[in-house]
């Protein structure tokens, strides 16, 4: 599609419309909105072939770009993949509509009665990188929870984000809502991104989803508040107590299973008094599946391992690479988790309840883990059905943004005459 002339103008436009279709939506009936999910999940894959078609452009256009192979794998689609969109669709219709739900009730001795309820924020701005499935699960969530959205995918996703778009739009006009209440971007153009900043007449939150440089770009420029989902910097400590087998297994799954993901392992902290045991296993078994090891000095392990820098701790690898360290023992883990992390996710691999107890009372990442792969740290795996992504700050929504998440509360006040002495 060619860039738009007046995008300042388009912007205004898309806002203006957004905001009239969120009244609308603010008030549907939680049968319309899940009809318009699950119309959406049948056009999906009723339309794969389609979809997989705009990907592979959409492919084309990465390795251009030159993207790295994690990105690459972040952006392409399969049928695989799009059945996944149509879970996730499917899961985000089938929970309990957030919109009404009563959060607290209370009498006053004034003879008051008071509620707290659930209310959409209202329009939504979602900027995301690569994944094309943002569309699909930011659409799905903002529409549960009776916000309209404006979705601006990467340019790397643009054909396939606009395919997806369209499945998200049939299901809205089958269910007889606003097609207006999920709306995408037309244009690669980055002007739009900053119009969309800006946007604070229409728009009443962004969130954006994707790598540093985009976050701090939308953070130091919007004048409309965000949700920020910073880099997941993920840690994993191997305490004294570890089973040898679980901390080989989850270690494993935690940086292999998908290296691009921001829930992937990016350091290994290991307690020293099982470096020639347990930690060799884990430092073994990670070389053996093809991960780069940059190790501490001093850290010995399988051949090929790489020396660390001061530039591997905090560093977000999102790829088949991880920093790693020994560590004297929990005191000193988390001293080097606290110095380092991203308030994302962090897991502890031990027997030891007491060890477990400290390093969940002592660190505050949005997800603190267990004897778990840090791959769990998704809204999808977490019973949300899907999420936007994974606030990391302390304001409104951390951890997983699902729809619960994606709203705000009124107080509902119900009196019999009450006069105010």
């Amino acid at each position: 599609m060619k860039d738009v002339e007046n995008i300042p103008a388009m912007m205004a436009d898309l806002g203006s419309r957004a905001k009239q279709a969120a009244q609308v939506l603010a008030m549907a009936s939680a049968e319309r909105k899940h009809a318009a999910l699950i119309g959406a999940a049948e056009a999906v894959w009723a339309r794969r072939d389609a979809i997989i078609a705009a990907n592979e452009k959409d492919q084309e256009f990465g390795r251009t770009k030159g993207l790295s192979a994690a990105m690459m794998d972040r952006l392409m689609l399969d049928e695989s993949r799009i059945q996944g969109m149509v879970d996730g669709l499917q899961a985000v219709a089938a929970q309990p509509d957030p919109v009404g739900e009563i959060l607290a009730e209370w009498e006053q001795p004034s003879g008051l009665n008071i509620q707290r309820v659930r209310t959409p924020l209202g329009v939504i701005g979602v900027i995301y990188e690569s994944r094309p499935n943002v569309t699909a699960d930011a659409g799905a969530l903002c529409l549960k929870s009776g916000n309209a959205v404006i979705l601006r995918g990467g340019s790397e996703s643009f054909h396939s984000a606009r395919e997806i778009h369209a499945c998200l739009v049939q299901g809205l006009r089958q269910a007889n809502l606003p097609e207006d209440a999920v709306q995408l971007i037309p244009t690669r153009d980055r002007a739009a991104v900053q119009e969309l900043l800006t946007l604070t007449e229409y728009v009443d939150v962004i969130v954006p989803r994707g790598g540093k440089g985009l976050v701090g770009l939308v953070q130091r420029e919007a004048r409309v508040p965000v949700f920020a989902h910073l880099e997941g910097i993920v840690h994993i400590y191997l305490d004294k107590s570890a089973d040898a087998k679980m901390a080989v297994e989850v270690v494993l799954n935690a940086k292999t299973r998908r290296t691009g993901i921001c829930g992937s392992a990016e350091c290994l902290l290991i307690h020293q008094d099982i470096v020639e045991t347990i930690g060799r296993d884990v430092l073994e078994a990670l070389a053996a599946a093809g991960v780069e090891i940059h190790a501490a000095e001093g850290l010995q392990g399988p051949a090929g391992m790489l020396a660390a820098s001061e530039e591997d701790w905090g560093k977000e690898f999102l790829d088949a690479i991880i920093a790693a360290k020994t560590v004297a023992d929990i005191d000193a883990a988390i001293a080097h988790i606290r110095n380092y992390h991203s308030q994302h996710t962090d897991c502890i691999i031990t027997e030891d309840e007491a060890a477990v107890a400290q390093f969940f009372n002592e660190l505050d990442s949005a997800i603190l883990m267990h004897n778990a792969s840090t791959q769990f740290a998704d809204g999808g795996e977490f019973g949300m059905g899907a999420e936007i992504g994974i606030a990391t700050g302390k304001m409104h929504a951390r951890g997983p943004v699902g729809a619960a998440q994606l709203t705000s509360f009124k107080y509902l006040v119900r009196g019999k005459g009450a006069l105010r002495s």
